[in-house]
């Protein structure tokens, strides 16, 4: 039997998943958890073989549930569904070493497909959000000017990122532009919402 547990915040959406996943004859829905802190718990006592965590309720706690569960229980493989997916989430997502990921779109079929194909020691990941990665194509910026990029969305004055880079002033400017103009961006606030979304920075 593959042991699940699922990690959702909403209680009518969960027993509905909990009532998919048991009319298969090789899937046991061993734990439930609503996300507020009790998931991990469940999981090192249940030793489940897949954990479904829902990362758009309570998303920052629901991130950081999948990086403790992938701490304490690598044997764990965790299969992660979202809504709407950016590249940017998506790599999020990915960099919890999770072994799947599913939008909540998705068929019925689809999760009991994802389920199986982890415990078979693959990946899986959702048709809808491979073709949100390929869509994004490659980052155009360069490695100069992802550092820029994030400084000045972290708020740092140009004259620091001049000094912190060891560029002048007008480089740093410079580079700026050349970000907001490959991004199609209006201005710097804008390139920066691009960039992340596109999971270029």
């Amino acid at each position: 039997m593959i042991r699940v547990l699922l990690v959702e915040n909403t209680r009518l959406v969960r027993g509905a998943l909990a009532a998919l996943l048991s009319r298969e004859k090789d899937i046991e829905v061993v734990a439930e958890a609503d996300g507020n802190g009790d998931a991990l718990a469940r999981a090192v006592l249940c030793r489940p073989d897949v954990a479904v965590v829902d990362v758009d309720c309570k998303e920052g706690e629901e991130f950081a549930t999948g990086g403790e569960l992938a701490a304490r229980l690598p044997e764990c493989r965790m299969l992660l569904m979202m809504t709407s997916p950016t590249p940017e989430r998506l790599r999020r997502m990915l960099d919890l070493h999770a072994a799947g990921v599913i939008s909540t779109n998705a068929p019925p079929d689809r999760l009991v497909y994802g389920v199986r194909k982890l415990v078979r020691g693959k990946r899986f990941i959702d048709p809808e959000f491979a073709l949100v990665a390929l869509d994004a194509g490659e980052n155009p910026l360069t490695p100069r000017e992802v550092d820029v990029l994030r400084m000045t969305a972290d708020g740092m004055p140009t004259r620091e990122i001049a000094e912190r880079l060891s560029l002048s002033v007008g480089t740093v400017r410079n580079h700026l532009s050349a970000i907001t103009n490959k991004a199609g961006g209006r201005n710097r606030i804008d390139a920066i919402r691009i960039a992340r979304e596109s999971g270029w920075v």
